[in-house]
């Protein structure tokens, strides 16, 4: 098995495409060891002591090394991880029930009479931006809208990426804006 790496715009994270997909709908981030916990494939990640974030998109992974942490010294022992969980085809995440699961859906419940808005945020949001920031090695999800400010929260490479900012504000925002003139701002949350 080969599985391949790609660099991010982030320099803290690397994109591991193991030839097969990941998950089967949409996406998981693990910011903490403790919220991995909930895969096996994640804590073992975690578990290398130099790792700082995991993010499992549709075909990949995306790895955050820990600061200070070197890739050269990092990238074997990530790979030695997602080799063994992928060759040996383990579960993704382990047997449970829903109890203690929280969603984090929306910062704040959507006006009624922005739908049409909203509708259209969320399309754009899906097919042009979500689709380019997974090439990248991450995810942007819709949290909210109001008052012509859009809520997205940034996952994967892109959580803590030094261009980040401006993909939001240069990227995202204009398409935005563009397209749906009720947009004045877009801010992450």
């Amino acid at each position: 098995m080969l599985i391949e790496t790609e660099t991010t715009p982030n320099p803290a994270t690397l994109k591991f495409l193991p030839g097969r997909p990941v998950m089967t709908g949409g996406t998981r981030d693990f910011a903490t060891p403790e919220e991995a916990e909930a895969s096996p494939l994640a804590e073992a990640l975690f578990n290398l002591g130099d790792v700082e974030g995991v993010f499992f998109g549709s075909d990949f992974v995306s790895v955050t090394a820990a600061p200070g942490s070197e890739w050269r010294d990092l990238k074997p022992d990530v790979l030695s991880v997602l080799l063994d969980h992928f060759s040996g085809d383990m579960p993704l995440f382990r047997a449970g029930s829903a109890a203690g699961i929280q969603i984090d859906d929306e910062i704040a419940t959507d006006d009624p009479e922005d739908a049409d808005i909203v509708s259209q945020i969320k399309e754009l949001i899906d097919t042009r931006v979500r689709p380019a920031v997974a090439n990248d090695g991450g995810d942007i999800v819709y949290r909210g809208f109001q008052r012509g400010t859009v809520y997205l929260k940034m996952q994967g490479a892109c959580s803590g990426c030094p261009s980040s900012t401006a993909t939001l504000k240069q990227g995202i925002e204009q398409l935005l804006k563009y397209y749906v003139p009720e947009v004045t701002n877009v801010q992450a949350v």
